[in-house]
């Protein structure tokens, strides 16, 4: 059997061989004694059965089986041959060359991505400066405010008017399409704010003017992509009686606020409530800080900076899915023109590549600085992740969690969250200087 395996680079190799007719015929041969001491066929003893019959019967699946052996075999040794370990394969190796001879022979090439190997220098070096955020006293008082209107309970206003905007309705309404009620449609002594935008587009602005125990049809439309079909775009009519109007009416700000708002807090008090407000306001000011400015920074400075071979078939991989993302953009006729015109889409290829190199590199480089770093995320911090999204979107954990899994979007988030962990890192350690 010829045989060659060449490393292109540090992150691809290639192998090369032809597997001769006479080593399938005799992995044919051995597959079929080992299936004959086994197998039933009728007619004949279990283990009796000559190797005639079994390679007549399967000659077709038995052939697949030995070519199958016989390319396992020549990726075993062409990767002992370029000295390279399973784990520091990336991806599953590609068979990019099967050809069938006259002769029986079969002239086989396979590509090999493998992990590139970083030199990452001195990383820290190029950390950019940090500046420590600072936040302004009028900042945490509006913060401050703002969680007193939000905590304080809804009360009757004390004078009969009508209804405005920013108010707290509440109101009884019935839903008629086509002069029949439809499921959920009716509640009773329903409490809406006016403005949240919460109700279908139209509705909110219809009760504005209202007056106590005025009753009112209000006339709206549910919009095309409203989440039942049997409503969608249909015109409906709501019986709509207003009760009520209500509004809240901020806390004083004083302890026995912050006693409120930190139930855990021994002896809390209001300087206290406002420590931890500006404790949360700067986390969230240094988190924006670091993931749109800090971090985009040196992420380029890293890639700029570092050089190391890319493996081939993870940089058309994401490729292949920034062009199908530009796809699903087009217009039919555009991607009819595509159809026609393969040139067009290795055109779209071409300037899709510098990008995707980058973002590969991106990626290994992130792998190599946690390395370095000692930072770690394991499956389960993943799933917590996934589980506090999910909850403070109203969806099941459980069904969010499945939907990631079935569609393999773990192994990215994953990346994502050790992206953040080794960068955050990094930027404290030069706030810390």
């Amino acid at each position: 059997m010829e045989f060659n395996a060449k490393r292109v680079d540090e992150a691809n190799a290639v192998i090369t061989s032809t597997i001769s007719a006479d080593t399938v015929e005799k992995s044919i041969d051995k597959i079929a004694k080992q299936a004959a001491k086994t197998m039933d066929v009728q007619g004949f003893r279990k283990g009796k059965v000559p190797v005639a019959v079994v390679k007549q019967r399967y000659g077709s699946k038995l052939r697949e089986d030995a070519q199958s052996d016989a390319l396992r075999d020549l990726l075993t040794q062409g990767l002992k041959e370029l000295d390279i370990k399973n784990e520091d394969l990336v991806g599953e190796p590609a068979i990019s060359k099967f050809d069938k001879k006259d002769d029986g022979s079969i002239d086989v090439e396979i590509k090999v991505a493998c992990k590139p190997n970083i030199d990452l220098g001195d990383y820290k070096s190029l950390v950019p400066e940090v500046e420590d955020k600072k936040v302004d006293e009028k900042e945490i008082d509006s913060r401050l405010e703002d969680m007193a209107k939000q905590s304080a309970p809804l009360e009757k206003i004390k004078r009969k008017r009508m209804v405005r905007e920013g108010d707290f309705a509440q109101i009884d309404f019935e839903g008629f399409v086509d002069d029949k009620a439809f499921d959920g449609g009716k509640a009773e002594k329903y409490v809406l704010e006016i403005g949240s935008g919460s109700f279908i587009p139209g509705f909110e602005d219809q009760i504005i003017g209202m007056k106590y125990e005025e009753e009112k049809d209000v006339v709206v439309t549910f919009p095309e992509n409203y989440q039942s079909k049997e409503l969608a775009g249909k015109e409906a009519v709501f019986k709509v009686k207003l009760h009520e109007i209500q509004e809240k009416v901020p806390a004083e700000l004083n302890d026995d606020l912050a006693k409120k708002m930190l139930p855990g807090e021994e002896d809390a008090t209001l300087e206290t409530l406002k420590s931890k407000i500006e404790e949360q306001m700067k986390a969230e000011a240094k988190g924006s800080y670091y993931r749109e400015e800090l971090k985009p920074a040196f992420l380029d400075k890293l890639v700029t900076e570092l050089n190391f071979a890319l493996p081939s078939s993870v940089v058309d991989q994401e490729i292949n899915f920034a062009l199908n993302n530009k796809v699903r953009t087009m217009t039919e006729e555009e991607i009819k023109g595509l159809q026609e015109d393969a040139s067009k889409v290795e055109s779209m290829r071409d300037e899709l590549r510098e990008d995707a190199e980058k973002s590969v590199k991106a990626t290994f480089i992130v792998d190599a600085l946690a390395k370095a770093e000692g930072v770690e995320v394991n499956d389960q911090e993943v799933t917590q992740v996934i589980y506090y999204e999910a909850l403070q979107t109203g969806q099941n954990p459980q069904d969010v969690l499945k939907r990631y899994q079935d569609a393999g979007y773990l192994p990215a988030i994953k990346m994502s969250m050790i992206e953040d962990k080794v960068i955050t890192k990094l930027l404290d350690e030069k706030l810390g200087k």
